[in-house]
């Protein structure tokens, strides 16, 4: 993977792949760049693909203590690397980091997020209140199986899904960037959508859930799509909160395929 210096001076570990318009995909939770790779290999025979490792994840680096504005910073260095204005999707909290980048004033005019985790809504806020505590509580005892756990158990992983995947190798990936789930309970806030500082994206913004998805997550998306200036809202059928590469490449592909957007009809 190559590597490019965000402002802080963190590493940040990327990877090209294919030729054209570029966009970047930005992972989620316990994601890395290869967590991206089949998207990717499906939208690189139209696009500049770049993925990459965000910070405390795989080759990229850390810093000390952590900020949103840090992973923001992240994204602005891989903007340049692209050598113009890139596209950028996003996959549940690496969705939110990206309209937080955006609203930050990130060059970039197409944005699409998949069901970026929100729980709005009185019930919904205290759920993610409680989970923040419980999960501040397990990273401080150095309990990194218990927070990955959590976790899985929170986004509706079944408790014998878990156990099975606790004896899986995959199991010490996930344990490996466990740490990582603080930044991304960061970059959610309380768990409300910031609609006022959302009301700053000036990007065209397409806010995709999946038809099996829960409701809740459903109508996140929603929410969110009418706090954007610029947001239209699209459910993909069959998909949940697991998204199928895919089900979702042809969707981003006429997205981000800039002409179709040159005229548009409305």
């Amino acid at each position: 993977m190559d590597k490019t210096l965000s402002r802080d001076g963190t590493p940040i570990a990327y990877r090209r792949r294919g030729e054209g318009p570029p966009v970047i995909l930005v992972s989620g939770a316990l994601g890395t760049a290869a967590t991206e790779e089949p998207l990717a290999r499906l939208l690189a025979p139209r696009f500049h693909i770049l993925t990459y490792d965000r910070r405390g994840r795989g080759s990229s680096g850390d810093g000390s203590p952590y900020a949103v504005e840090r992973e923001i910073e992240d994204l602005a260095a891989l903007a340049e690397v692209t050598g113009g204005r890139p596209s950028v999707f996003g996959t549940g909290a690496g969705g939110a980091l990206a309209l937080e980048a955006q609203a930050a004033g990130l060059p970039v005019d197409l944005l699409a997020v998949y069901q970026p985790p929100y729980t709005p809504g009185p019930a919904g806020l205290r759920f993610k209140a409680g989970c923040t505590a419980r999960l501040h509580r397990l990273l401080s005892a150095g309990d990194r199986d218990g927070a990955v756990e959590l976790f899985l158990s929170m986004t509706g992983v079944a408790g014998d899904v878990i156990a099975r995947m606790r004896r899986a190798p995959l199991w010490r990936t996930l344990v490996s960037v466990a740490h990582t789930l603080a930044y991304d309970d960061a970059v959610l806030g309380d768990g409300s959508v910031p609609q006022e500082r959302f009301a700053r994206v000036t990007a065209r913004t397409l806010v995709v859930c999946g038809g099996f998805s829960a409701a809740t997550a459903r109508s996140a998306t929603r929410l969110l799509a009418d706090a954007l200036p610029r947001g239209r809202h699209r459910t993909l059928t069959g998909q949940t909160r697991e998204l199928a590469p895919q089900a979702v490449a042809p969707v981003l592909a006429e997205f981000f395929a800039r002409e179709v957007y040159a005229h548009p009809a409305s």
